[in-house]
């Protein structure tokens, strides 16, 4: 298995385990795609905690800007991002590259595991791209906050669909952050619920998939969160793969919901 590409094609190895921060880069060290850069959810698709905020909030936008360009990813290029398989670390990138414009970007479906159950090889150590002009400015759309989130919280044309397991969408238990539960009127759908076989379900499965999922809501009343705005990509993802743009992330999600005590919060009981 190979990746064919033009030049200024940029392969982007996204893993990254939550309980291991220094995992995904030794991961990668050991071995990866040939030609492809690690980026870091906390350092390079994330900006630091702060006040308020949630675990993985957005990256400052100039910050970013500059980063992009730093990665070899100029406003030509091709993008294509992966991780371990499931693709969530990897939907984060791909949504923040969307969400600065550029067009051009894709994820690898199945990610490493498909590149290596399809004979792919790994080469180990680091590499590099030669630094690019990369002039993507935001586009207006694309995300919403905690405050806009909780003025429509109980509007009936809102629909908030949480990616996390269910388990953690209903309360039940909460393994990352200090408070289980879920948004008050959000509907679940585990992002893993996109997949089947490790790679994502074709686009009419997930098209009617989703359909039933939010009936008659068009997709720009459709927000998603999860635990801090990252597998909540996924669905953004699954969604475009089905036809159905133009729905909107709460990057700061459940983390970021849970720092104010005065946000009301849905919990099941036993």
């Amino acid at each position: 298995m190979e990746i064919r590409g033009e030049e200024n094609t940029r392969i982007l190895d996204c893993r990254y385990v939550l309980t291991d921060p220094a995992a995904g880069i030794a991961s990668y060290r050991r071995g990866h795609i040939p030609g492809s850069i690690h980026l870091d959810l906390g350092d390079d698709l994330s900006s630091p905690i702060g006040a308020g905020t949630g675990r993985h909030p957005l990256p400052a936008v100039d910050l970013f800007q500059e980063a992009v360009g730093k990665w070899g990813v100029a406003d030509d290029s091709t993008v294509i991002a992966y991780d371990d398989g499931p693709g969530a670390m990897a939907a984060r990138c791909w949504w923040l590259l969307r969400w600065f414009g550029h067009q051009s970007v894709y994820v690898l479906d199945g990610g490493l595991d498909a590149w290596i159950d399809e004979a792919g090889v790994l080469v180990d150590g680091t590499e590099a791209y030669p630094v690019s002009e990369f002039t993507g400015r935001p586009q207006q759309g694309h995300w919403t906050d905690t405050d806009s989130l909780m003025r429509v919280v109980d509007d009936p044309d809102q629909l908030i669909i949480d990616a996390r397991e269910n388990k953690r969408f209903l309360g039940l238990e909460e393994p990352i952050d200090r408070i289980a539960g879920h948004i008050p009127s959000a509907i679940n759908r585990p992002f893993m619920c996109n997949l089947s076989g490790g790679r994502f379900k074709s686009a009419d499965v997930l098209r009617q998939e989703f359909i039933d999922l939010i009936g008659n809501t068009p997709t720009n009343q459709v927000v998603h969160s999860c635990g801090s705005g990252v597998t909540a990509c996924h669905n953004l993802l699954a969604m475009e793969i089905a036809g159905l743009s133009g729905s909107r992330l709460y990057p700061g999600s459940w983390s970021e919901w849970i720092t104010d005590p005065t946000r009301p919060v849905i919990r099941r009981s036993g």
